[in-house]
This record gives structure tokens, C-alpha cells and sequence, in this order.
């Protein structure tokens, strides 16, 4: 996966949200609909072109996951990304369905690549604990978490899990993939419609940590286990059978950051480095999902 184009090609950025509900996550799958799929067929039709240009995502996201700020690259050929350029945008919005938008096309910068120059993506997974349940206009993106939660103790137990860990005990394996990663911020906060939402940000994510560090933080506000429980999960670094995965529907990614431009090559020989803690084996840093 390179960080420039190729020779005649143009390095394409797109900023995009999609409401996950009907899709099988956001990889190109046979027989099934994706995020992928559907917009590069759309890129294929708008411009025209009997071959279909791949995209690269910052962050691939699961069935059922939604994005409001997800990014993307793609390398067209120059003349095609001359011809289509200034009309592509308006022709993306007629041609894709309506649970997918593109709100942006530009040139990207030197170096730049979704996936390898990000420093962090930002989720948001929302929750209600009404006890009436949830807003039916919001259904589809909150969890309806029956136990009343106190937002103070996940609090306490979420410092206990922000840092630099193996979080292999929150995670889904995956062969050859790491489980380290520097979580950058985890905190809740209840709005005034009474919805709870924590905002989760890392450098990257491995196969079903968010939800499952919502999950065990989950039983810590509705009082089944005591504030230290999550860290003391962390630290054994195994899958605890108690730690459950949560519903997709109530997760979003919400942002993905980038450095300055010059900084762009950088951080992509930082992000293809070999990660390790002290008395742990090197291993690729693989750009996760949630």
C-alpha cells in the first residue's frame, strides 16, 4: 500500500458518513452489501469507467456501525480526475444510495494515505437507560441499556484504561495483527435528553475493542462489578467471558485526525513501524476497526 500514487495517477480524498444499519460493515464482500461496494460502483458509473478504482479507508468499520466523519483514498488516472473532478461531488450524491454521502472530493497532499497517516480516530457509542426505553427516533443509533447507570464510576473505571496497553483482553484476534494501542481518551457524559455518550479515541482500534470496552464498562455503571474490574480485565490480557461485546447500532465514528501536511510522510513510517511493549513480541500495528 503505498503512500504516493502512481506515475499518472492522482491520489483522491474523500470525507464521507454512511448510517450502518443495512450494510455488512464497511469491506468489499462477494454477495453482500458494503460501504465499499456501493460507493465504488458509484465511482465506477459517475466517471464512466470500465474499471473499478479501490478504495483505502482510515478505519474499517463492522456491520451495523455507523460514520458521520470517515475518510477514504483513491488513485485515478489523471485524465479521468481531470474530466470528472469539479462535478464528481453532485454526481456521487445522485448515483449513491441514500445511507451513504460523500460530502467531499479534493486532491490530496503529498504522502498523504487514509489509512497509514491518521493519529487518531474518534468514536462516540451512545446508551440510554430510560426506563421507558429509547427514543423510537433515535432507536437506531442508542442502546437501551436496562439498569440505571452512574455515569461517575465509568468514569473512574475508564482512567484506569487510558494509555499505551496490550488490549488483547478486549479484543478479537486476528493472526499477525497487534493488539497494542495507545488509547487517547475514554469518557462519558450524559447529555440533557439523557442519552450517555462515550467518546473513545486512539491511535487505532483492533477488532471489537470499543464495544467490548463499552461493555465492561457498561456492568461497572449498572453496579455488577466494582470501578477496578475493567483495568484488572486489561492487565490478566485474555478474553474474559464476562466482558460482553455491545450492539453495533449504538456506535459511530465520529472523526478521524490527521498531522500537517509535512508531517504526512512521517507518521506513515510511524504507523508501519513494529509496536511492542517491554517482554512483548514485535508485530505490525494493523489500522483496526471497532
Amino acid at each position: 500500500m503505498s503512500d504516493e500514487a502512481a506515475p499518472g495517477f492522482v491520489r483522491v480524498r474523500l470525507d464521507l458518513s454512511y448510517d450502518g444499519a443495512d450494510f455488512s460493515g464497511w469491506a468489499k464482500q462477494r454477495e453482500r452489501r458494503t460501504v465499499q461496494g456501493e460507493l465504488e460502483t458509484a465511482l465506477r458509473t459517475v466517471t464512466r469507467s470500465s474499471e473499478t478504482y479501490e478504495l483505502t479507508v482510515a478505519g474499517r468499520t463492522d456491520a451495523g456501525v455507523h460514520a458521520r466523519g470517515q475518510v477514504a483514498h483513491v488513485d485515478l488516472p489523471e485524465p479521468l480526475w481531470a474530466e470528472h473532478r469539479d462535478k464528481l461531488l453532485r454526481r456521487l450524491a445522485g448515483r449513491l444510495p441514500h445511507d451513504v454521502r460523500v460530502w467531499r472530493v479534493a486532491e490530496a497532499p503529498a504522502g498523504f494515505n487514509a489509512r497509514f497517516s491518521a493519529v487518531w480516530r474518534r468514536y462516540a457509542y451512545r446508551v440510554s437507560d430510560h426506563p421507558g426505553g429509547v427514543d423510537p427516533l433515535l432507536r437506531g443509533h442508542v442502546l437501551w441499556h436496562d439498569w440505571p447507570l452512574d455515569v461517575d464510576a465509568m468514569n473512574a473505571a475508564s482512567t484506569r484504561l487510558v494509555g499505551e496497553h496490550d488490549f488483547a483482553a478486549y479484543c478479537k484476534r486476528r493472526d499477525g495483527a497487534t493488539t497494542i494501542r495507545t488509547l487517547q481518551r475514554l469518557s462519558w457524559e450524559r447529555g440533557p435528553d439523557g442519552v450517555i455518550t462515550a467518546t473513545v479515541r486512539a491511535d487505532a482500534f483492533c477488532h471489537n475493542m470499543v464495544r467490548s470496552l463499552v461493555g465492561a464498562l457498561l456492568f461497572v455503571g449498572d453496579g455488577h462489578r466494582p470501578a477496578d474490574w475493567p483495568g484488572r480485565v486489561l492487565a490478566a490480557g485474555v478474553r474474559d467471558s464476562a466482558v460482553h461485546v455491545v450492539r453495533p447500532h449504538g456506535l459511530t465514528l465520529e472523526e478521524v485526525g490527521y498531522p500537517a501536511d509535512d508531517q504526512l510522510a512521517a507518521r506513515n513510517r510511524a504507523s508501519r513501524n513494529k509496536r511492542t511493549l517491554p517482554g512483548a513480541t514485535a508485530v505490525d500495528l494493523a489500522a483496526g476497526c471497532c
